[in-house]
């Protein structure tokens, strides 16, 4: 008999923990969705996004987020992607600008001009 009133108060302590643990931390309700038009993170609108812009970005700090360390090493391989983009797009346009100066003194080789016979 003892021993069913020892589980029988088990039991109703640990539902009255459940119960008032989930009334605080309140775990059932969900939340609205975030909206897409409004962030903490600010990129710029009046120009091409560079990778200072990228390293310069800063998360917001939750319980259940993402790691800060892979947040940062992604931003850095992004930030590393863009310098490199930049750099490519910088050579092929001063090559495209050489190409099209009639000014060059340098000979220009377009190798779809020559023929090989």
């Amino acid at each position: 008999m003892s021993a069913v009133v020892f589980v029988l108060g088990l039991l109703v302590v640990g539902g009255l923990l459940f119960l008032g643990g989930s009334l605080l931390l309140g775990r059932g309700e969900t939340q609205p969705p975030a909206d897409p038009a409004r962030s903490p993170v600010e990129l710029p609108d009046d120009r091409p996004v560079v990778a200072a812009d990228v390293r310069a970005l800063r998360m917001s700090v939750a319980v259940r987020g993402y790691r800060m360390s892979e947040v940062d090493w992604l931003l850095d391989q992004l930030a590393t992607a863009l310098d490199e983009r930049d750099e490519e797009i910088a050579a092929l346009r001063a090559d495209a600008a050489r190409r099209d100066d009639p000014h060059t003194d340098q000979p220009v080789d377009h190798p779809e001009e020559r023929t090989d016979a």
